[in-house]
């Protein structure tokens, strides 16, 4: 089975990650959505990136997370599937302090950026097509 985990740094980002649940329902992309602090809960996070690493699906991870983006590049590191940082933002301010912690990730550390939560959605679809 396909599937999409969102991982969000905080349940505060609910209404963002909303907006990405609502454009995999509509293309009927199967999701789940879990809260976790990769700063304040990091073994925590390891081990739901084991447990889902473990399940026989095709998973691709979906990042939602600001500030010092750590979350994205924790989540990278630790699996081989694909993960989309789609970092959250409320004004302008906002938007430059998320959009550079989240493309400044170290080497070896595979994160795409996209960010509109739409487009997002969209770029997991195109992979789930080639895989079938």
């Amino acid at each position: 089975m396909n599937k999409v985990v969102i991982i969000s740094g905080s349940t505060s980002d609910k209404e963002f990650v909303e907006k990405i649940q609502t454009k995999l329902d509509e293309l009927n992309i199967q999701h789940e959505w879990e809260a976790c602090s990769a700063h304040k809960e990091t073994e925590r996070l390891l081990g739901l990136i084991k447990a889902w690493e473990a399940s026989e699906d095709n998973i691709v991870y979906i990042t939602v997370a600001g500030r010092s983006n750590a979350l994205s590049g924790v989540v990278a590191c630790n699996t081989k599937q694909p993960v989309f940082a789609v970092p959250p933002f409320s004004d302008k301010d906002d938007f430059m302090v998320n959009i550079n912690s989240t493309l400044q990730m170290p080497s070896n550390t595979p994160v795409m950026t996209v960010l509109d939560p739409g487009n997002a959605a969209q770029a997991v679809q195109r992979i789930f097509d080639l895989i079938g």
